[in-house]
């Protein structure tokens, strides 16, 4: 299985934003196995034109929430007209061979979270989030072990914010991996503000001692 970010960064990444020199993050969203989209958001266009992929490619779109940094009507018509179909439900559905759980998770809209399983391997994506509710904590225990998980850290390093009530901050991050570690290989973060955060490298370095990775827009992870 195949995971491909075309975005990482939470809502205040606007196109012409560069607060952070050349760093530059889309609005996140992913791609799995090459055709199926996670968030259909208004960076998709462009990041699929930057990284080379053709929209026909994609054959399914799923959306964790509607806030619209995550959904945009332009950039799913633009999809659905390539031939690509939206898909909406809760539980597990199969989808383009993939076995698909979605559960919800903790923000302050109804929101969406997908456990992806090929029979080999599995990857849990929890945007946007703060902490992670019981029920998909279950969920990943049950289903271990979980190859990848990637979590929302939109908060960074900042305490005292209130958005922690709906986003994670690194603190949080770092708890649920020191107790979700023996049932989950690998832990990624994505959804980065960009008011909130340093720049990528400063923030690899600070997760680096805790074996949390830092996902860009591009990264590819095969499993």
């Amino acid at each position: 299985m195949k995971i491909k970010f075309l975005g990482t960064g939470a809502a205040d990444w606007a196109p012409d934003r560069r607060d952070h020199g050349d760093e530059y993050r889309g609005n996140a969203s992913a791609l799995i196995n090459d055709s199926i989209l996670i968030d259909p958001g208004p960076t998709v266009p462009a990041a699929l034109e930057k990284f080379g992929i053709r929209p026909e490619s994609i054959k399914y779109i799923l959306n964790t929430h509607r806030h619209k940094d995550h959904y945009n009507k332009d950039t799913l018509n633009f999809l659905m007209e390539k031939g690509a179909e939206f898909l909406e439900f809760r539980g597990k559905e199969l989808v383009d061979g993939l076995e698909i759980t979605a559960v919800q998770g903790h923000h302050r809209v109804p929101t969406n979270h997908f456990l992806f399983d090929d029979g080999k391997h599995k990857i849990y994506y929890a945007l946007d989030s703060a902490w992670l509710l019981y029920d998909e904590v279950k969920l990943l225990i049950d289903s271990a072990p979980v190859d990848l998980i990637v979590l929302d850290c939109t908060v960074g390093h900042q305490e005292g914010d209130y958005r922690i009530f709906e986003h994670n901050n690194i603190n949080m991050v770092i708890e649920m991996k020191k107790t979700l570690s023996e049932h989950i290989n690998r832990f990624i973060i994505s959804h980065m503000s960009c008011g909130l955060h340093n720049d990528h490298d400063v923030i690899c370095r600070d997760l680096e001692p805790y074996g949390i990775e830092v996902a860009y827009d591009g990264l590819e992870i095969n499993l």
